[in-house]
């Protein structure tokens, strides 16, 4: 039982250059923990001192924001796509 996570062009120099990385299914929790052990310098980007998710990363399970399901306890099924996006900062 595998999901995958999918990593942005920013990010991928803290996880080894990957685009994805298929990690165990569980929850957003789990997975994004066992994500920031295997790369512990993508770790400090989705974290902050405190160990909550910084605001300016967004998470997305399929096409569905977390924030609006059960935030990291969201269960990521078998066979589905975790999807890091950096919130972009920007105007006029």
């Amino acid at each position: 039982m595998a999901v995958t996570v999918t990593i942005p062009t920013a990010l991928r120099q803290y996880a080894g250059g990957n685009a994805s990385v298929s990690l165990a299914a569980g929850s957003v929790g789990q997975i994004l923990a066992a994500l920031s052990e295997q790369y512990p310098q993508l770790g400090r980007h989705l974290y902050n001192e405190q160990g909550t998710l910084r605001s300016f990363v967004n998470i997305y399970v399929g096409d569905e924001d977390i924030r609006h399901l059960q935030g990291i306890e969201t269960p990521v099924p078998d066979g589905e796509t975790v999807s890091i996006i950096p919130a972009i900062a920007g105007g006029v």
